[in-house]
């Protein structure tokens, strides 16, 4: 019993655990100061390369394709938001964070991607289900980094699935900050769907509905 106790205190945290960078506000990505490009992933790709739309790595030869899309807001939950950075990362269907080296011998997460949105604020992603992390009891998850034009990244809560076999075992607080991020699954055409909105907080803070 205390070592469930454990587990879930732990899942809490990590539900409501947000990464931040708070240092002097830059734009998106390229005229940022060289510590931000040391302190988060999102910063190792240009935006100027970036559109609304984007596919993981190994997407084609993976089982269980998920396809994750939504619309970014402004505070007001109305108003689409322009030029959003949102980075996503996530271990492969093994629950196996696949690392990499890039031409600096800097080691990343394999399975990543980037969107940037348009004026419509929308963003799709074509991934694949991740697997538990190996040697951890904790929910499946696909980890969010965003950036807002202006302002410092901002880590989200990452994506949960309501089909996880843990979700029963988290305490009722636990489970009503996992549904804020998790992603209602449906089959359609073979592969895996799920919408998700996330609407931005006036300043640093940023919440995902």
């Amino acid at each position: 019993m205390k070592a469930l106790y454990s587990l879930l205190s732990i899942v809490c945290m990590l539900l409501t655990g947000m990464w931040s960078y708070a240092q002097e506000t830059a734009s998106i990505l390229d005229d940022v100061p060289p510590q931000y490009k040391k302190s988060s992933p999102i910063y190792l790709l240009s935006d100027y390369q970036l559109n609304n739309t984007d596919t993981i790595p190994d997407f084609a030869e993976k089982p269980n394709k998920l396809k994750i899309s939504g619309t970014i807001y402004e505070s007001d939950g109305v108003t689409p938001a322009k030029d959003v950075v949102l980075f996503i990362f996530q271990p492969d269907e093994n629950g196996d964070y696949k690392m990499k080296r890039d031409s600096n011998r800097k080691r990343y997460v394999h399975h990543r991607g980037w969107i940037k949105t348009d004026a419509d604020g929308k963003y799709t992603f074509y991934t694949f289900m991740p697997g538990k992390y190996l040697g951890a009891k904790e929910l499946k998850q696909i980890h969010r980094i965003v950036k807002v034009p202006g302002q410092p990244e901002q880590g989200l809560s990452s994506f949960f699935f309501n089909d996880d076999p843990l979700i029963p075992e988290l305490t009722l607080s636990c489970r009503a900050e996992a549904v804020k991020s998790m992603l209602r699954l449906e089959m359609k055409d073979g592969m895996l769907i799920a919408n998700k909105d996330i609407t931005l907080k006036k300043g640093v803070d940023i919440l995902a509905q």
